[in-house]
């Protein structure tokens, strides 16, 4: 039997970068790191109504399977702070709790969930030799973000033109995302 999956039946998890018994000051790098991350994946926008697609939910699904879900979350919402308090870290390089309010308010406070649930996944089933666990996990949080997502949209505009219009065009790229989300750690996993 693989050792990581002797770890993961016994009921712990496994994480790439094993930052879980680190120092708090590795810890801490591991978030700045992971703030600028999801920073960049932000910046690369294609407009699109009523909320631009980025390479977000990209990252969040990374930073949770390669920190965990504990860290993760913790990393997502340190960055989510960074963009509510003014730095211009957000889709586009906007900033500012008007985002956390509007149509996009509903992805935002779902990145967080979406990083922990996409941690939590690859933790009981990643390692190097299992690649499709990794991509449903990452598929998983993509879902759950676009659906609370939708949820808050549906609120503003109603559920159908939710659907329509901040569910339906972002499928095809969440799961592309998952695909290439494996695919990275897969390769960090080889690398190790």
């Amino acid at each position: 039997m693989n050792p990581n999956a002797a770890h993961t039946l016994a009921g712990t998890t496994t994480q790439p970068l094993s930052l879980q018994n680190r120092s708090l000051s590795v810890k801490l790098a591991a978030v700045l790191l992971g703030t600028l991350l999801l920073t960049v994946s932000s910046l690369i926008t294609v407009p699109m109504v009523p909320v631009p697609m980025t390479l977000q939910t990209l990252a969040v699904t990374l930073v949770g399977a390669l920190y965990g879900w504990r860290l993760g979350s913790v990393t997502i919402i340190a960055w989510l702070v960074e963009g509510a308090l003014g730095l211009p870290v957000l889709a586009g390089g906007a900033s500012g709790i008007a985002h956390f309010m509007g149509p996009t308010g509903g992805y935002l406070f779902a990145f967080p969930l979406a990083g922990a649930l996409t941690g939590w996944l690859a933790g009981r089933g990643r390692n190097g030799s299992r690649p499709f666990l990794v991509f449903l996990a990452m598929l998983a949080g993509n879902t759950l973000c676009l659906l609370l997502g939708a949820v808050w949209l549906a609120g503003m505009i109603g559920p159908a033109k939710a659907i329509t219009l901040g569910v339906l065009p972002f499928v095809f790229g969440g799961v592309l995302k998952s695909i290439l989300g494996a695919a990275i750690v897969r390769a960090w996993s080889a690398m190790r």
